[in-house]
């Protein structure tokens, strides 16, 4: 007997073979779309968002394809204090958030999965590329479009109300199965950008919410001041480019950002080698494996980033405090990001980088 599943369609190819596929697997299927923003024409448009006027007209026609009902909840207000918000104050305290995570974390299996049990559904079905069995997440068969590194932050309740029918499919099947389905989306184009900032400047998107707030830019060997800044929250931890510094390093070689200090107003840069590290410290962990939480240490991978490269390791968890050692050691380590702990392609948990050295 087929479950009665919610399937949050965001306008994209992803979302609405996922919807499809799970109609055709017997269940009772509703579409949803977030409409996330309160003003959709200052949103991203052109490619699969999830927020503006197309996407929800894209979704809706999906959904008349697949034969499925269909309705648009207003997710704004949410959207804007979970995800919009929490992104402007991380990047003000100096550190470096993933939005993509926080909406995963905070919209779609918080808020939009809370009201969908609420209201008597059995699941939420979303077109990420991820496998789920058992409540057990799995990286999906497509690496390059995997997306269990975002998903990592889900509980195990959570996971237990989840459904991600793509996991075992390539994006190219996936794209050719919506062509065949007469889906008018089979051919739309992925997003990789920030949905809510519009034309992609995510400098301008913060001074603007920030405020200008001049300090220094001070080199790492030399202790001296080699430029100047608008605001430190301009800057990531590993960035090369647009530091405009009024002049070069002593042996000619490009500087990075190395450290970005808000109290001080401070951003700090040196060598590319200066960004190594080879330890970890994180926050707020999450054990949604199927192994218990590493009290002793434990060998497994780690990756620190969307797409990022993938670390052996040694993780243990003291308290509410992750520490991860790396094997070899990672460049562009910034507080905010998720760590995200794997054996194999299975995904032990999750946590939020504090510190790294």
């Amino acid at each position: 007997m087929g479950l009665r599943v919610l399937a949050a369609m965001s306008g994209g190819v992803d979302s609405a073979v996922a919807a499809a596929r799970a109609a055709e697997a017997g269940h009772d299927v509703t579409g949803v779309h977030l409409a996330l923003s309160a003003n959709p024409q200052s949103y991203r448009t052109g490619a699969r968002g999830c927020c503006t006027v197309e996407d929800a007209r894209d979704a809706r026609r999906a959904a008349d394809v697949i034969g499925i009902p269909f309705y648009i909840w207003d997710m704004a207000e949410r959207f804007a204090r979970d995800v919009v918000d929490d992104f402007v104050s991380e990047y003000a305290a100096g550190r470096t958030p993933n939005p993509c995570v926080r909406c995963n974390e905070k919209i779609k299996f918080a808020a939009v999965l809370d009201r969908a049990l609420a209201l008597g559904f059995d699941a939420v079905v979303t077109g990420h590329h991820a496998r789920l069995s058992d409540g057990v997440l799995r990286r999906s068969v497509d690496a390059g479009k995997d997306q269990s590194y975002v998903l990592a932050v889900l509980t195990g309740k959570q996971l237990g109300h989840a459904m991600f029918p793509l996991g075992d499919s390539t994006k190219a099947q996936v794209r050719a199965e919506a062509a065949a389905r007469g889906l008018s989306v089979a051919d739309k184009p992925d997003s990789h950008d920030i949905c809510f900032i519009a034309d992609g400047d995510t400098r301008a998107f913060l001074a603007e919410r920030l405020g200008a707030a001049e300090g220094p830019v001070i080199d790492a060997l030399s202790g001296e001041v080699v430029g100047g800044h608008q605001g430190a929250y301009g800057y990531t931890i590993g960035q090369r480019r647009g530091l405009a510094l009024d002049r070069p390093s002593a042996d000619g070689r490009p500087r990075y950002v190395l450290s970005i200090e808000p109290v001080s107003n401070t951003v700090t840069v040196g060598p590319r080698e200066a960004l190594k590290v080879g330890s970890i410290t994180c926050a707020r962990p999450v054990w949604n494996g199927p192994v218990a939480a590493p009290v002793e240490p434990r060998a497994c991978t780690v990756q620190l980033r969307a797409h990022g490269e993938v670390y052996g390791c040694r993780a243990q968890l003291t308290g509410d405090t992750l520490h991860v050692e790396l094997g070899t050691p990672a460049t562009g380590v910034a507080p905010g990001q998720t760590a995200v702990l794997y054996d194999g392609d299975t995904v032990i948990g999750s946590a939020t980088i504090s510190a790294a050295a």
